[in-house]
C-alpha cells in the first residue's frame, strides 16, 4: 500500500543512491531546490503534501534511473527501522560558520537545517552532515560532497575533523597535534597551509566519520 511517508522515504533512497540530498536531487532534475524540502511535505495547515508524478518522472530522468527502481525503493522504504539508513540533518558548510546553527556543545540547534539520508546504522548522537562548497577541501572532498560529522566521536591524531572558531570561521583539517594550549591542523588541500588554533580560539571540534564519495 502506498503511503506519504512511504513515497518521499523512496524520493530520500532515491537521493542518497545517487550522492546526493534531496535539494541536490530536485537541481539536478531541474526542479525548485526545496521541492523535496521536509518542510514541503505537509502543508502549515496540516494537510501531507505529495509529491507530482511530473517531479518523480523528471528525477528518474536526471538520474538515470529506471522506474522499478523507484518501485523497489518504495518496497525498501516500507520499514525504515529495518534498513542501515539514518535522517541527519544538513547545512551547507559556509553557512554553518554563521551564528545560530549550534548549540554551546557542538550540536545542531535551531531552524534552517535540511535533512539527508545518511547511509550507515544510528551511531553517536547529535550527528549531522555538511555539504562542501568550492575547492579548498581538494583532493579530498570536491564541491557538493557531504560529510557527514559527529561531535561526540573522539579525536585522535590523524582523524579528519571539522573544527569551528569562536569567531565563526568553519574548516575541514586533519589533526596533527593536540596540546593544552593549542591544535595544529593539517590543510587537506597542499595549496593551503598548516594551522595552529589556540584553545581558547576554539568553539568545538567534531570528527568527520563519512562523507559521500
Amino acid at each position: 500500500m502506498l503511503s506519504h511517508e512511504r513515497i518521499w522515504a523512496a524520493i530520500d533512497l532515491l537521493a542518497e543512491r545517487n550522492a546526493l540530498t534531496a535539494s541536490g536531487l530536485a537541481r539536478k532534475a531541474g526542479l525548485d531546490p526545496t521541492t523535496f524540502n521536509r518542510s514541503k511535505r505537509v502543508a502549515s495547515d496540516g494537510r501531507l503534501r505529495w509529491p507530482s508524478t511530473e517531479s518523480i518522472a523528471k528525477v528518474l530522468e536526471a538520474t538515470g534511473e529506471q522506474f522499478d527502481v523507484f518501485v523497489q525503493l518504495l518496497s525498501e522504504s516500507a520499514d525504515p527501522f529495518d534498513r542501515p539508513f539514518r535522517q541527519v540533518p544538513l547545512i551547507g558548510f559556509a553557512q554553518a560558520g554563521r551564528g545560530g546553527f549550534f548549540d554551546d556543545g557542538g550540536f545542531p540547534a535551531g531552524p534552517g537545517w535540511d535533512e539527508v539520508v545518511f547511509p550507515q546504522p544510528a551511531g553517536a548522537e547529535g550527528v549531522y552532515a555538511l555539504e562542501v562548497a568550492g575547492d579548498s577541501m581538494l583532493p579530498l572532498y570536491r564541491h557538493g560532497d557531504i560529510i557527514v560529522v559527529s561531535p561526540t566521536a573522539p579525536c585522535r591524531v590523524g582523524d579528519r575533523i571539522v573544527l569551528r572558531t569562536t569567531a565563526g570561521e568553519m574548516m575541514a583539517k586533519v589533526l596533527s597535534q593536540r596540546e593544552a594550549g593549542a591544535v595544529d591542523l593539517a590543510s587537506l588541500n597542499a595549496e593551503h597551509p598548516p594551522r595552529r588554533i589556540a584553545a581558547d580560539e576554539i568553539d568545538f571540534i567534531a570528527r568527520i566519520i563519512w562523507a559521500s564519495q
